[in-house]
């Protein structure tokens, strides 16, 4: 176990990814700050919310994913790389895709796509009528 308290395994993967994006642990400005929201008294007393400045791109992030405070610096810097690959390489984050597609689905269709479905359907319909046997 590293300095995040995670598997040292992710904690290379994670310093190896910073180093590719040209990230350095002096660029970052780190508070500790008490978080906001559901928890009651924990989350109140303690200071686990980390927040993360990356100087050179201006880029700030705010993470109190877990109750841990070595945990929440290991996904403040996660995201951060998330964000940088976004803005540098033009990579979208998976979870960024996902939220994507999803609210692609949930779009309403144009005026335009609808009448050409109920067009294109009604046309159907009437070939699959003609199909049929003639009734008595």
């Amino acid at each position: 176990m590293g300095k995040f308290k995670v598997g040292t395994d992710k904690e290379q993967h994670l310093t190896e990814r910073m180093l590719k994006l040209g990230i350095l642990e002096h660029d970052l400005d780190e508070r500790f700050i008490r978080g906001s929201g559901a928890g009651g008294q924990k989350i109140n007393k303690t200071s686990s919310c980390v927040q993360l400045m990356h100087k050179p791109s201006g880029i700030e992030i705010k993470c109190q994913a877990g109750r841990s405070q070595a945990l929440n610096r290991f996904q403040a810097r996660r995201e951060l790389c998330d964000r940088l690959e976004e803005r540098t390489l033009g990579i979208k984050s998976e979870a960024k895709r996902a939220d994507h597609k999803i609210r692609k689905q949930k779009q309403r269709r144009s005026r335009r796509s609808k009448n050409e479905m109920l067009k294109n359907k009604a046309h159907r319909s009437e070939v699959k009528n003609q199909r049929r046997r003639p009734e008595d």
